[in-house]
């Protein structure tokens, strides 16, 4: 025990504070492991690949999972939330264990871990990597102060279908956008350095494809061309292994036949050869043995041998290594260097992490939950989270106003915090309602409807009463939380229950509607949005959403969000994203027939010839990175530095942002670029640069980008990936759907 500490002591000293990761020398980081390594028998090395799932409710510690920590046969823990029993469990594995090896302990902190943020759909149409650090920052510190030195976040799944549950966990649709989040959480929460006090190891999830699941449906098949999987879904994950990220976690589907749990090329060739990621892979929870469902694995044997051939270190919670690993090895199937090559990545990471010589939760270290700095921040993230879809001079809100608030979501604490929220505490949660009351404004409280799914009309009457004696209505519509997240996919994306009547009886009032929607995707509004005056989407805002949504429709505070996902008109547009191919007949304005426009007994034809559904057209409700605020920006003056560039050349690209209203906004201007012709098709548009700006009433300013052939790199149907010769154009706007447009050519 001594001799660790003393031998990890003098490897930390020689470790620079600036590395994410506190990557030590090279020589002296694998002479340690190998030293350990060749001490470990057999069992203990199998022990090391072994996460344990316990229940975070568990009031008793278990003394068979105490022996089973004292033999070394458990590498890291899931779940032990209770304080005394983490610092049982360390003391056991660096005390009584046979080579004093601590154990990580994990947990999922999505998006907070007390004081709950906006959930990562939300965070990212902040389209603000500051917020984001700062999220994971505060559940960093939140969550290391109980023992918790590992979470599985950030999830990098590039979602292109709102009805899969678990867009609520993604960073939206781009993968450029999803890449820069990506960075920032991990930089959260490792902090500067992976061995701090108040750092916990990230986890990069779901390698990969996770988002592209059939129809939404959650685990479901997925195919994945290799041009796409390299240009779309695996850049978030090569920006987090840039960033120093110190795991990452299979997802549960397949890719293209194979699943990821057992997919040698993904793992093997991809992420160790290429990228050179020398972190460790954890499964899913009990996604090797799911192999067996998925009718790749046999058995519970098999599907050890094939995660095992395809380079996963360590299994969550099923035990198919910890069952079959030492009878594969003894008859040669695995051999004794892969499982030593799973046990070096996991200490490697024990290692940087610290815990060879700091293994003990910090009992100094008492974390503030809820601390101000905590709070200021959670609600900073659910204003600059919030995106206003529509506005017809309703907002904002007059402090005068009589407001009735109304909707099933206006107070109600634990589904306003979303999904993934085991530890978020509902009596810490501020509800609009409780924010309204606080400060003091002319409210009343009306929810009509008691949850989301309450589909009963008996308090309509009493709701017209109420809405008729206010001079405006604030219907907080929306999900509860358990209808988003893991395994809560939806056909219909639709406000569930009566929530869709309840609004168009009121409209019936003649009163301002100002719908606010809290849930975890986007919902279709095309039934209702006629009947309302304003929509704002709050996503679920956590912790804060109260107050955050006070200030914002008060005007003490715009709206700053911008949609980091497209907006659909029906569920059947899905799956639907910015960045989609052209067709041979693409769809457009001129030729585009409506169903309705159609004369009966039209002579049979291909009525317009283009790309379209008939019934609900070819556009999204909301293009993505759409946005209002509470004034008017015009963009103007676009110039390009060059006509034409070389692969060695900078393009800058200038344009003019005036504000045309009479109070100051923020604008997220948007800089898109085309591949007009490529070896493979490419994309209508791709995002490539944005940058925040604030505009004083009346003032114009100049944004300036700056753009190389890096950018325009693409991978090819052939594995090359290059930037190509050609005409480009080049957009910059207030989203994918708008903007001023510019041609540039690259050539050699």
């Amino acid at each position: 025990m001594k001799y660790y500490l003393i031998f990890i002591g003098c490897i930390v000293m020689s470790c620079s504070n600036k590395d994410a990761t506190l990557k030590v020398s090279d020589h002296a980081e694998e002479q340690f492991i190998d030293s350990l390594l060749s001490k470990m028998t057999l069992n203990e090395k199998i022990g090391q690949t072994n996460l344990r799932g316990t229940s975070s409710r568990s009031k008793v510690l278990s003394e068979a999972l105490k022996e089973d920590v004292r033999q070394g046969k458990v590498g890291a823990l899931l779940n032990v939330m209770n304080v005394e029993f983490v610092d049982e469990l360390q003391r056991i594995a660096v005390e009584e264990s046979p080579n004093n090896i601590p154990i990580i302990f994990g947990r999922d902190i999505v998006h907070g871990f007390k004081t709950v943020f906006p959930i990562p759909l939300g965070m990212a149409a902040s389209w603000d990597e500051n917020v984001v650090r700062s999220s994971s920052r505060v559940a960093a510190i939140e969550a290391r102060s109980v023992g918790i030195n590992w979470t599985f976040a950030p999830m990098l799944d590039i979602a292109r279908d709102s009805r899969w549950g678990r867009i609520a966990e993604s960073p939206g649709e781009d993968p450029y956008l999803a890449s820069v989040l990506g960075k920032a959480y991990i930089k959260g929460f490792q902090g500067d350095s992976l061995n701090g006090s108040t750092s916990i190891a990230a986890c990069a999830k779901h390698y990969i494809g996770y988002g592209a699941a059939m129809g939404g449906r959650d685990y479901n098949t997925t195919l994945i061309p290799e041009p796409l999987l390299r240009n779309v879904y695996l850049p978030p994950f090569k920006a987090a292994l840039d960033a120093g990220v110190a795991t990452v976690m299979t997802s549960f589907n397949e890719i293209n036949g194979i699943p990821a749990s057992g997919n040698a090329y993904l793992l093997k060739e991809v992420l160790r050869d290429e990228l050179e990621f020398d972190g460790f892979v954890v499964s899913d929870w009990d996604s090797v043995i799911e192999m067996i469902a998925h009718g790749y694995a046999a058995d519970e044997k098999h599907a050890a041998e094939l995660s095992a051939k395809a380079g996963l270190d360590m299994e969550m919670t099923s035990k198919a290594y910890e069952n079959h690993l030492k009878e594969l090895i003894e008859e040669g199937v695995i051999t004794r260097s892969q499982l030593d090559g799973f046990v070096k990545n996991i200490l490697r990471i024990k290692l940087r992490m610290g815990l060879f010589k700091t293994p003990y939760r910090d009992k100094n270290n008492e974390a503030s939950f809820y601390a101000k700095s905590h709070l200021k921040a959670a609600e900073e993230a659910a204003i600059k989270s919030s995106v206003l879809l529509k506005n017809n001079g309703v907002l904002p809100l007059s402090s005068d106003m009589k407001v009735a608030l109304m909707g099933p979501l206006a107070n109600a604490p634990l589904d306003q915090m979303g999904t993934w929220t085991f530890d978020g505490e509902e009596e810490h949660s501020i509800t609009p309602f409780k924010a309204f009351e606080t400060a003091n404004l002319n409210v009343v409280f009306e929810p009509v409807l008691t949850h989301s799914r309450d589909r009963s009309t008996e308090g309509f009457e009493k709701a017209i009463r109420v809405a008729k004696q206010s001079d405006v209505i604030v219907f907080v519509a929306g999900e509860e939380a358990i209808l988003s997240g893991e395994a809560h996919s939806r056909a219909v994306i639709n406000l569930p229950g009566a929530q869709e009547d309840l609004i168009k009886t009121l409209s019936k009032t003649g009163k301002p509607i100002i719908l606010v929607i809290m849930a975890g995707r986007p919902i279709t509004i095309t039934n209702i949005i006629d009947d309302v005056d304003a929509v704002l989407m709050f996503w679920h805002p956590g912790t804060m959403g109260g107050p955050a949504l006070q200030q914002v429709l008060y005007g003490e505070r715009e709206p700053e969000g911008r949609l980091p996902v497209t907006w659909p008109k029906s569920s059947g547009q899905l799956p639907y994203f910015y960045n989609h191919k052209n067709t041979g007949r693409p769809a457009n304005k001129q030729d585009y027939v409506a169903m309705y426009d159609i004369p009966i007994g039209a002579w049979q034809s291909s009525l317009g010839n283009d790309s379209h559904y008939l019934d609900i057209g070819y556009t999204p409700h909301f293009p993505f990175g759409y946005g209002l605020g509470y004034t008017q920006f015009k963009y103007d003056d676009l110039k390009i530095s060059k006509d034409t560039i070389g692969f060695n050349d900078t393009l800058e690209v200038k344009v003019s942002i005036a504000n045309l209203g009479d109070r100051p906004g923020k604008e997220i201007v948007q800089l898109y670029t085309q591949d007009v012709v490529g070896s493979i098709t490419r994309p209508v548009k791709e995002l490539k640069r944005f940058q925040h700006v604030t505009v004083k009433p009346g003032e114009t300013k100049q944004m300036t980008f700056r753009i190389s052939s890096d950018d325009l790199k693409f991978t090819n149907h052939e594995g090359t990936r290059a930037a190509e010769t050609g005409d480009f154009n080049i957009w910059i706007g207030p989203h994918a759907a708008s903007g001023l447009k510019e041609t540039f050519y690259l050539k050699e």
